[in-house]
Protein backbone atom coordinates (compact mmCIF):
# COMPACT_ATOMS: atom_id res chain seq x y z
CA UNK A 1 0.00 0.00 0.00
CA UNK A 2 0.96 3.52 -0.79
CA UNK A 3 -0.04 5.15 2.39
CA UNK A 4 0.45 9.50 3.11
CA UNK A 5 1.73 9.92 6.87
CA UNK A 6 1.67 13.46 8.77
CA UNK A 7 0.49 15.50 11.46
CA UNK A 8 0.01 18.42 13.24
CA UNK A 9 -0.40 18.83 17.27
CA UNK A 10 -1.59 21.62 19.29
CA UNK A 11 -3.70 21.56 22.39
CA UNK A 12 -5.19 24.63 22.54
CA UNK A 13 -5.91 26.87 26.01
CA UNK A 14 -8.17 29.52 24.85
CA UNK A 15 -7.74 31.32 28.13
CA UNK A 16 -3.88 31.21 27.86
CA UNK A 17 -1.79 34.39 27.49
CA UNK A 18 0.39 33.22 24.51
CA UNK A 19 -0.52 31.64 21.05
CA UNK A 20 1.49 29.88 19.24
CA UNK A 21 3.02 31.05 16.28
CA UNK A 22 4.83 29.47 13.06
CA UNK A 23 8.02 29.67 15.45
CA UNK A 24 6.75 27.55 17.96
CA UNK A 25 6.18 25.00 15.37
CA UNK A 26 9.86 25.18 14.06
CA UNK A 27 11.33 24.76 17.53
CA UNK A 28 12.37 21.40 19.18
CA UNK A 29 11.67 21.26 22.56
CA UNK A 30 9.72 17.94 24.53
CA UNK A 31 9.49 16.19 20.65
CA UNK A 32 11.49 17.01 17.26
CA UNK A 33 11.05 20.18 15.47
CA UNK A 34 9.02 20.38 12.64
CA UNK A 35 9.61 17.62 9.98
CA UNK A 36 8.67 17.75 6.41
CA UNK A 37 10.02 14.87 3.62
CA UNK A 38 11.81 12.13 4.04
CA UNK A 39 13.47 13.01 7.93
CA UNK A 40 9.66 12.37 9.45
CA UNK A 41 10.41 8.75 8.70
CA UNK A 42 13.03 8.54 10.90
CA UNK A 43 12.88 11.40 13.52
CA UNK A 44 10.37 9.79 15.95
CA UNK A 45 12.38 6.34 15.94
CA UNK A 46 12.03 4.84 19.72
CA UNK A 47 9.81 7.59 21.01
CA UNK A 48 6.48 7.27 22.61
CA UNK A 49 4.87 9.40 19.98
CA UNK A 50 1.60 8.11 17.44
CA UNK A 51 3.21 8.81 14.21
CA UNK A 52 6.60 6.58 15.63
CA UNK A 53 4.02 3.49 16.63
CA UNK A 54 2.41 3.94 13.44
CA UNK A 55 5.49 3.99 11.36
CA UNK A 56 7.11 0.67 12.59
CA UNK A 57 3.32 -0.91 12.41
CA UNK A 58 2.83 0.19 9.06
CA UNK A 59 5.99 -0.44 7.48
CA UNK A 60 7.01 -3.75 7.23
CA UNK A 61 5.75 -4.28 3.25
CA UNK A 62 4.40 -1.08 2.56
CA UNK A 63 5.55 2.62 0.82
CA UNK A 64 4.81 5.44 3.39
CA UNK A 65 5.23 8.71 1.84
CA UNK A 66 5.79 11.62 3.96
CA UNK A 67 4.26 14.86 4.75
CA UNK A 68 4.61 16.86 7.34
CA UNK A 69 4.38 16.71 11.21
CA UNK A 70 4.68 19.16 13.66
CA UNK A 71 3.95 19.96 17.21
CA UNK A 72 4.00 23.13 19.94
CA UNK A 73 3.94 23.47 23.35
CA UNK A 74 0.30 23.74 24.69
CA UNK A 75 -0.70 27.78 24.31
CA UNK A 76 -3.74 30.04 22.95
CA UNK A 77 -5.03 30.26 19.61
CA UNK A 78 -2.26 28.81 16.95
CA UNK A 79 -2.20 32.01 14.60
CA UNK A 80 -3.49 32.32 11.26
CA UNK A 81 -0.38 32.13 9.74
CA UNK A 82 0.76 29.26 11.26
CA UNK A 83 -1.82 27.02 10.49
CA UNK A 84 -2.15 28.04 6.81
CA UNK A 85 1.71 27.78 6.63
CA UNK A 86 1.63 24.09 7.55
CA UNK A 87 -1.35 23.05 6.02
CA UNK A 88 0.06 24.78 2.69
CA UNK A 89 2.83 22.31 2.93
CA UNK A 90 1.19 19.21 4.45
CA UNK A 91 -1.38 19.46 1.09
CA UNK A 92 1.19 20.46 -1.52
CA UNK A 93 3.14 17.11 -0.43
CA UNK A 94 0.17 15.07 -0.78
CA UNK A 95 -0.53 16.39 -4.07
CA UNK A 96 2.80 15.62 -5.01
CA UNK A 97 2.87 12.38 -3.91
CA UNK A 98 0.21 10.85 -5.96
CA UNK A 99 -2.38 8.27 -6.12
CA UNK A 100 -2.52 7.12 -2.17
CA UNK A 101 -4.35 3.74 -0.63
CA UNK A 102 -4.97 5.48 2.55
CA UNK A 103 -3.83 8.83 4.69
CA UNK A 104 -2.97 8.64 8.14
CA UNK A 105 -2.33 11.65 10.30
CA UNK A 106 -1.23 12.37 13.94
CA UNK A 107 -3.66 15.11 15.51
CA UNK A 108 -4.36 16.17 18.96
CA UNK A 109 -8.05 17.03 18.63
CA UNK A 110 -8.35 20.00 20.78
CA UNK A 111 -6.35 22.86 18.01
CA UNK A 112 -8.36 25.96 18.50
CA UNK A 113 -6.83 28.80 15.23
CA UNK A 114 -7.16 32.48 15.10
CA UNK A 115 -9.83 31.74 12.52
CA UNK A 116 -11.17 28.38 13.46
CA UNK A 117 -12.66 26.80 16.68
CA UNK A 118 -12.28 23.05 15.08
CA UNK A 119 -8.61 23.23 14.30
CA UNK A 120 -8.19 19.56 13.44
CA UNK A 121 -11.86 19.36 11.30
CA UNK A 122 -10.36 21.93 9.38
CA UNK A 123 -7.53 19.74 8.52
CA UNK A 124 -9.29 16.58 7.91
CA UNK A 125 -11.55 18.44 5.53
CA UNK A 126 -8.71 19.64 3.49
CA UNK A 127 -7.14 16.82 3.42
CA UNK A 128 -10.43 14.71 2.53
CA UNK A 129 -10.94 17.45 -0.69
CA UNK A 130 -7.59 15.87 -1.82
CA UNK A 131 -7.80 12.39 -1.65
CA UNK A 132 -11.64 12.30 -1.94
CA UNK A 133 -14.37 10.05 -0.81
CA UNK A 134 -13.29 6.71 -1.17
CA UNK A 135 -9.95 6.66 0.07
CA UNK A 136 -9.69 5.89 3.97
CA UNK A 137 -8.53 8.71 6.35
CA UNK A 138 -7.36 7.79 9.99
CA UNK A 139 -6.41 9.87 12.66
CA UNK A 140 -5.16 8.99 15.97
CA UNK A 141 -6.03 11.57 18.92
CA UNK A 142 -5.36 12.87 22.43
CA UNK A 143 -7.28 12.02 25.02
CA UNK A 144 -8.00 15.10 25.74
CA UNK A 145 -9.54 15.61 22.69
CA UNK A 146 -12.72 18.37 21.82
CA UNK A 147 -14.08 15.79 19.28
CA UNK A 148 -15.98 17.38 17.06
CA UNK A 149 -18.77 16.09 14.52
CA UNK A 150 -17.03 17.67 11.34
CA UNK A 151 -13.91 15.57 12.96
CA UNK A 152 -16.22 12.45 12.92
CA UNK A 153 -17.75 13.13 9.69
CA UNK A 154 -14.40 13.68 7.76
CA UNK A 155 -12.57 10.49 8.88
CA UNK A 156 -13.31 6.83 8.42
CA UNK A 157 -11.55 6.28 12.43
CA UNK A 158 -10.14 8.38 15.17
CA UNK A 159 -8.44 6.16 17.51
CA UNK A 160 -7.60 7.93 21.33
CA UNK A 161 -4.87 7.36 23.73
CA UNK A 162 -6.40 4.99 26.89
CA UNK A 163 -4.22 6.41 29.67
CA UNK A 164 -3.52 9.84 31.15
CA UNK A 165 -0.35 9.81 31.59
CA UNK A 166 0.09 9.16 27.95
CA UNK A 167 2.49 6.21 28.60
CA UNK A 168 0.33 4.22 24.95
CA UNK A 169 0.84 7.23 22.51
CA UNK A 170 2.88 4.95 20.13
CA UNK A 171 0.62 1.84 21.35
CA UNK A 172 -2.54 3.56 19.50
CA UNK A 173 -0.41 4.77 16.67
CA UNK A 174 0.03 0.94 15.89
CA UNK A 175 -3.23 0.76 16.89
CA UNK A 176 -4.22 3.10 14.29
CA UNK A 177 -2.43 0.98 11.62
CA UNK A 178 -4.47 -1.82 12.55
CA UNK A 179 -7.51 0.08 11.72
CA UNK A 180 -6.49 1.83 8.58
CA UNK A 181 -5.04 -1.97 7.12
CA UNK A 182 -8.52 -3.60 8.09
CA UNK A 183 -10.32 -0.63 6.18
CA UNK A 184 -8.19 -1.17 3.16
CA UNK A 185 -8.21 -4.49 2.26
CA UNK A 186 -11.82 -5.20 3.29
CA UNK A 187 -12.55 -1.77 1.05
CA UNK A 188 -15.93 -0.93 3.13
CA UNK A 189 -16.56 2.08 5.51
CA UNK A 190 -16.86 1.18 9.02
CA UNK A 191 -20.36 2.12 11.09
CA UNK A 192 -20.10 4.91 13.19
CA UNK A 193 -21.33 6.26 16.16
CA UNK A 194 -20.75 9.32 18.88
CA UNK A 195 -22.30 10.06 22.42
CA UNK A 196 -21.49 13.46 23.45
CA UNK A 197 -21.74 13.38 27.57
CA UNK A 198 -23.32 16.56 29.19
CA UNK A 199 -20.48 17.52 31.88
CA UNK A 200 -16.68 19.23 31.79
CA UNK A 201 -14.17 17.09 33.82
CA UNK A 202 -11.27 18.57 35.38
CA UNK A 203 -8.18 17.84 33.81
CA UNK A 204 -6.71 16.45 37.05
CA UNK A 205 -9.67 14.43 37.90
CA UNK A 206 -9.03 12.87 33.91
CA UNK A 207 -6.35 10.73 35.19
CA UNK A 208 -6.48 6.73 34.04
CA UNK A 209 -4.47 5.89 37.20
CA UNK A 210 -7.07 6.77 39.63
CA UNK A 211 -11.32 6.08 39.62
CA UNK A 212 -13.72 6.78 38.03
CA UNK A 213 -11.12 7.02 34.48
CA UNK A 214 -9.27 3.82 35.59
CA UNK A 215 -12.78 1.78 35.43
CA UNK A 216 -14.70 3.54 32.92
CA UNK A 217 -11.07 2.93 30.40
CA UNK A 218 -11.33 -0.69 31.91
CA UNK A 219 -14.69 -0.65 30.09
CA UNK A 220 -13.74 0.76 26.87
CA UNK A 221 -11.00 -2.14 26.25
CA UNK A 222 -14.02 -5.16 27.17
CA UNK A 223 -16.36 -2.78 24.41
CA UNK A 224 -13.56 -3.09 21.64
CA UNK A 225 -13.31 -6.41 19.58
CA UNK A 226 -16.91 -7.53 21.02
CA UNK A 227 -19.22 -8.93 19.15
CA UNK A 228 -22.77 -8.72 19.06
CA UNK A 229 -26.25 -9.65 17.98
CA UNK A 230 -25.51 -6.78 15.56
CA UNK A 231 -22.02 -7.18 14.45
CA UNK A 232 -18.68 -6.64 15.78
CA UNK A 233 -17.26 -3.66 17.33
CA UNK A 234 -14.00 -2.33 15.75
CA UNK A 235 -13.06 0.49 17.93
CA UNK A 236 -14.15 2.56 20.96
CA UNK A 237 -12.50 5.86 22.21
CA UNK A 238 -13.15 7.92 24.68
CA UNK A 239 -12.11 11.63 25.04
CA UNK A 240 -12.14 13.29 28.08
CA UNK A 241 -12.32 16.62 26.44
CA UNK A 242 -9.48 19.52 27.25
CA UNK A 243 -11.46 21.66 29.28
CA UNK A 244 -10.40 25.00 29.26
CA UNK A 245 -11.23 25.60 25.51
CA UNK A 246 -14.27 27.93 24.86
CA UNK A 247 -16.02 26.49 21.85
CA UNK A 248 -19.97 24.86 21.65
CA UNK A 249 -18.06 21.52 21.15
CA UNK A 250 -16.10 21.45 24.03
CA UNK A 251 -16.05 18.14 26.53
CA UNK A 252 -16.01 14.75 26.60
CA UNK A 253 -16.85 12.16 23.49
CA UNK A 254 -17.32 8.56 23.13
CA UNK A 255 -16.97 7.30 19.30
CA UNK A 256 -17.47 3.50 18.44
CA UNK A 257 -16.73 2.05 14.95
CA UNK A 258 -18.36 -1.19 14.08
CA UNK A 259 -19.84 -3.44 10.98
CA UNK A 260 -23.50 -2.06 11.80
CA UNK A 261 -24.63 1.47 12.80
CA UNK A 262 -27.05 -1.03 15.45
CA UNK A 263 -23.46 -2.34 16.99
CA UNK A 264 -21.51 0.84 17.19
CA UNK A 265 -24.88 2.89 18.76
CA UNK A 266 -24.72 0.10 21.49
CA UNK A 267 -21.40 0.41 22.32
CA UNK A 268 -21.12 3.85 22.44
CA UNK A 269 -24.42 4.16 24.55
CA UNK A 270 -22.52 1.27 27.11
CA UNK A 271 -19.78 3.70 27.48
CA UNK A 272 -21.63 6.62 27.47
CA UNK A 273 -23.99 5.34 30.24
CA UNK A 274 -21.11 4.36 32.70
CA UNK A 275 -19.67 7.74 32.51
CA UNK A 276 -22.83 9.72 33.34
CA UNK A 277 -22.89 7.14 36.13
CA UNK A 278 -19.37 7.99 37.51
CA UNK A 279 -19.80 12.11 37.24
CA UNK A 280 -20.29 12.41 40.99
CA UNK A 281 -16.72 10.62 41.47
CA UNK A 282 -15.23 13.10 38.79
CA UNK A 283 -15.16 16.12 41.35
CA UNK A 284 -11.75 16.64 43.23
CA UNK A 285 -10.03 18.11 45.85
CA UNK A 286 -7.84 20.91 45.58
CA UNK A 287 -5.37 22.64 48.08
CA UNK A 288 -4.26 26.34 48.30
CA UNK A 289 -0.37 27.03 47.77
CA UNK A 290 -0.16 27.75 51.54
CA UNK A 291 -1.86 24.77 52.89
CA UNK A 292 -0.66 21.96 50.82
CA UNK A 293 3.23 23.32 51.47
CA UNK A 294 2.34 23.62 55.11
CA UNK A 295 1.15 19.92 55.04
CA UNK A 296 3.79 18.73 53.29
CA UNK A 297 6.49 19.97 55.76
CA UNK A 298 4.62 18.25 58.24
CA UNK A 299 4.47 14.99 56.92
CA UNK A 300 7.49 14.74 54.72
CA UNK A 301 9.97 12.34 56.25
CA UNK A 302 13.47 10.77 55.02
CA UNK A 303 13.49 7.65 53.28
CA UNK A 304 9.52 7.70 52.55
CA UNK A 305 9.93 9.67 49.10
CA UNK A 306 9.06 13.14 48.23
CA UNK A 307 5.65 14.45 48.25
CA UNK A 308 4.48 15.81 44.99
CA UNK A 309 2.61 19.10 44.46
CA UNK A 310 1.39 19.43 41.43
CA UNK A 311 1.45 22.84 40.34
CA UNK A 312 -1.19 22.06 37.80
CA UNK A 313 -2.90 25.79 36.78
CA UNK A 314 0.38 26.88 35.37
CA UNK A 315 1.04 23.34 33.91
CA UNK A 316 2.51 23.98 30.18
CA UNK A 317 1.36 20.93 29.26
CA UNK A 318 -2.21 22.79 29.24
CA UNK A 319 -1.37 26.58 28.11
CA UNK A 320 0.68 27.92 31.22
CA UNK A 321 3.97 29.07 30.56
CA UNK A 322 5.76 27.61 33.68
CA UNK A 323 6.53 30.49 35.15
CA UNK A 324 4.81 31.44 37.71
CA UNK A 325 5.90 31.75 41.42
CA UNK A 326 3.18 30.99 43.91
CA UNK A 327 4.05 27.92 45.43
CA UNK A 328 7.86 28.29 45.49
CA UNK A 329 7.26 32.24 47.25
CA UNK A 330 5.48 29.83 49.71
CA UNK A 331 8.24 27.08 50.14
CA UNK A 332 10.75 29.86 51.09
CA UNK A 333 8.21 32.05 53.12
CA UNK A 334 7.63 28.73 55.24
CA UNK A 335 10.94 27.69 55.26
CA UNK A 336 11.09 24.44 53.60
CA UNK A 337 13.65 22.32 53.94
CA UNK A 338 14.88 19.38 51.05
CA UNK A 339 12.33 21.20 48.43
CA UNK A 340 12.49 21.76 44.89
CA UNK A 341 10.38 23.05 42.36
CA UNK A 342 10.59 21.89 38.52
CA UNK A 343 10.69 23.56 35.87
CA UNK A 344 10.63 26.89 35.92
CA UNK A 345 10.70 28.91 32.72
CA UNK A 346 12.75 31.89 33.13
CA UNK A 347 15.43 32.81 29.97
CA UNK A 348 16.89 35.51 31.27
CA UNK A 349 17.09 34.36 34.74
CA UNK A 350 19.23 31.07 33.91
CA UNK A 351 21.11 33.15 30.84
CA UNK A 352 22.46 35.42 34.35
CA UNK A 353 22.86 32.33 36.69
CA UNK A 354 24.84 30.81 33.86
CA UNK A 355 27.30 33.46 32.96
CA UNK A 356 27.57 34.27 36.94
CA UNK A 357 28.90 30.15 37.00
CA UNK A 358 28.76 27.44 39.27
CA UNK A 359 29.12 28.64 43.13
CA UNK A 360 28.31 32.10 42.74
CA UNK A 361 25.70 34.02 44.44
CA UNK A 362 23.37 35.70 42.38
CA UNK A 363 20.43 38.82 42.72
CA UNK A 364 17.22 37.69 40.53
CA UNK A 365 14.08 38.79 39.91
CA UNK A 366 12.74 35.25 39.33
CA UNK A 367 9.63 34.01 37.12
CA UNK A 368 6.34 35.90 36.51
CA UNK A 369 7.59 37.41 33.38
CA UNK A 370 5.20 36.50 31.28
CA UNK A 371 1.60 37.26 32.22
CA UNK A 372 0.56 34.06 33.22
CA UNK A 373 -0.57 35.33 36.91
CA UNK A 374 -1.11 38.82 36.38
CA UNK A 375 -1.17 39.09 40.10
CA UNK A 376 2.03 38.01 40.63
CA UNK A 377 5.43 39.61 40.72
CA UNK A 378 9.08 38.17 40.07
CA UNK A 379 10.46 36.91 43.18
CA UNK A 380 13.23 39.02 44.12
CA UNK A 381 16.14 37.89 46.24
CA UNK A 382 19.95 36.27 46.67
CA UNK A 383 20.32 32.37 44.88
CA UNK A 384 23.26 30.52 44.79
CA UNK A 385 23.90 28.56 41.70
CA UNK A 386 24.20 25.47 41.92
CA UNK A 387 24.27 23.85 38.34
CA UNK A 388 24.58 25.15 35.06
CA UNK A 389 23.88 22.89 31.87
CA UNK A 390 23.08 23.40 28.26
CA UNK A 391 19.40 21.80 28.42
CA UNK A 392 20.26 18.71 26.40
CA UNK A 393 19.40 15.15 27.66
CA UNK A 394 17.52 12.07 26.74
CA UNK A 395 14.63 11.14 28.56
CA UNK A 396 14.01 8.29 30.63
CA UNK A 397 10.30 8.02 32.38
CA UNK A 398 7.10 6.26 30.26
CA UNK A 399 5.66 9.65 29.02
CA UNK A 400 8.75 11.49 27.20
CA UNK A 401 11.00 8.47 27.51
CA UNK A 402 13.21 7.87 23.93
CA UNK A 403 12.77 11.71 23.60
CA UNK A 404 16.03 14.13 23.13
CA UNK A 405 14.90 17.31 25.18
CA UNK A 406 16.11 20.47 24.62
CA UNK A 407 14.93 22.85 27.15
CA UNK A 408 18.22 25.66 26.40
CA UNK A 409 20.34 27.22 29.12
CA UNK A 410 19.21 25.46 32.15
CA UNK A 411 20.09 25.79 36.25
CA UNK A 412 19.82 24.56 39.27
CA UNK A 413 19.77 27.57 42.04
CA UNK A 414 19.16 27.17 45.40
CA UNK A 415 17.60 29.84 48.20
CA UNK A 416 18.00 28.07 51.74
CA UNK A 417 16.89 24.59 52.10
CA UNK A 418 14.78 25.41 48.64
CA UNK A 419 15.99 24.69 45.03
CA UNK A 420 14.63 26.01 41.83
CA UNK A 421 15.34 23.98 37.81
CA UNK A 422 15.20 27.07 35.89
CA UNK A 423 15.12 26.49 32.48
CA UNK A 424 15.54 28.48 29.14
CA UNK A 425 12.37 26.75 27.09
CA UNK A 426 9.10 25.49 28.50
CA UNK A 427 8.78 22.06 29.27
CA UNK A 428 6.00 20.19 31.42
CA UNK A 429 8.01 18.23 34.25
CA UNK A 430 7.07 14.66 33.77
CA UNK A 431 10.50 12.54 33.73
CA UNK A 432 12.95 12.47 36.12
CA UNK A 433 15.82 13.73 33.82
CA UNK A 434 14.71 17.45 34.05
CA UNK A 435 16.15 17.57 37.47
CA UNK A 436 18.51 14.67 37.31
CA UNK A 437 20.29 16.23 34.79
CA UNK A 438 21.58 19.00 36.94
CA UNK A 439 23.02 16.70 39.19
CA UNK A 440 20.24 16.21 41.73
CA UNK A 441 18.25 13.02 42.71
CA UNK A 442 14.30 13.70 42.65
CA UNK A 443 13.70 10.74 45.01
CA UNK A 444 16.05 11.74 47.37
CA UNK A 445 14.00 14.94 48.42
CA UNK A 446 11.16 15.64 51.11
CA UNK A 447 9.14 17.80 49.21
CA UNK A 448 9.02 18.10 45.06
CA UNK A 449 6.45 20.72 43.41
CA UNK A 450 5.81 20.22 39.36
CA UNK A 451 4.57 22.15 36.94
CA UNK A 452 2.27 19.88 35.61
CA UNK A 453 -1.46 18.37 35.91
CA UNK A 454 -0.93 14.64 35.18
CA UNK A 455 1.46 13.40 33.24
CA UNK A 456 4.08 13.39 36.17
CA UNK A 457 2.56 10.65 37.75
CA UNK A 458 4.27 8.03 35.24
CA UNK A 459 7.38 8.82 36.26
CA UNK A 460 7.39 10.60 39.40
CA UNK A 461 4.08 8.65 40.97
CA UNK A 462 5.74 5.50 41.74
CA UNK A 463 8.23 7.39 44.26
CA UNK A 464 6.06 9.94 45.91
CA UNK A 465 4.71 9.02 49.28
CA UNK A 466 1.68 11.81 48.33
CA UNK A 467 0.52 13.77 45.91
CA UNK A 468 -1.49 17.16 46.33
CA UNK A 469 -3.10 18.90 43.32
CA UNK A 470 -2.23 22.78 44.21
CA UNK A 471 -4.66 26.05 43.04
CA UNK A 472 -2.36 28.48 42.61
CA UNK A 473 -2.59 31.23 40.19
CA UNK A 474 -1.76 30.43 36.63
CA UNK A 475 -3.94 30.70 33.05
CA UNK A 476 -5.00 26.68 33.54
CA UNK A 477 -7.70 27.29 35.98
CA UNK A 478 -8.21 23.91 37.98
CA UNK A 479 -11.75 25.13 39.15
CA UNK A 480 -13.67 25.34 36.05
CA UNK A 481 -16.36 26.70 37.40
CA UNK A 482 -13.92 30.22 37.61
CA UNK A 483 -13.36 30.18 33.84
CA UNK A 484 -15.27 32.85 31.92
CA UNK A 485 -17.00 30.57 29.66
CA UNK A 486 -19.00 32.52 27.12
CA UNK A 487 -19.63 30.13 24.29
CA UNK A 488 -20.00 27.01 25.46
CA UNK A 489 -23.78 25.15 24.43
CA UNK A 490 -26.59 25.83 26.19
CA UNK A 491 -27.16 23.44 29.49
CA UNK A 492 -23.35 21.98 29.81
CA UNK A 493 -22.22 21.36 33.39
CA UNK A 494 -18.86 23.35 33.73
CA UNK A 495 -17.86 21.12 36.63
CA UNK A 496 -19.13 17.63 37.66
CA UNK A 497 -22.50 18.28 39.73
CA UNK A 498 -22.27 21.40 38.87
CA UNK A 499 -24.81 24.32 37.37
CA UNK A 500 -25.44 24.05 33.77
CA UNK A 501 -24.26 26.24 31.57
CA UNK A 502 -26.62 29.25 30.07
CA UNK A 503 -29.21 28.92 33.05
Amino acid sequence: MRIAVGGFQHETNTFAPTKADYAAFEQADSWPALQRGEGLLSAFQGMNVPVAGFIDAASPGNTLLPLVWCSATPSAHVTEDAFERVMAMMLEELKAAGSVDAVYLDLHGAMVTEHFDDGEGEILARVRKVIGKDVPLVASLDLHANVTERMVAQADALIAYRTYPHVDMAEMGARAAEHLFHLVKSGTPQAKAMRRLDYLIPLTAQCTLIEPAAHLYGLVAEEEGRVTGNGRVSSVSFTTGFPPVDIPECGPVIVAYAETEAAAAEAAQRIADAAREAEPDFREKLWSARDAVAHAIRHSSPGKGPIVLADTQDNPGAGGNGDTIGILAELIAQDAQNACLAVLFDPESAARAAEAGEGATVTLALGAKTGGAPEERPLEGEFEVMRVTNGEFLATGPFYGGSRMSLGTTVRLRKNGVQVVVASRKGQCADKEMIRHTGLDPRELGILVVKSSVHFRADFGPMSSEVLVVESPGPNTADLAKLPFTRLRKGLRITPMGDGFGG
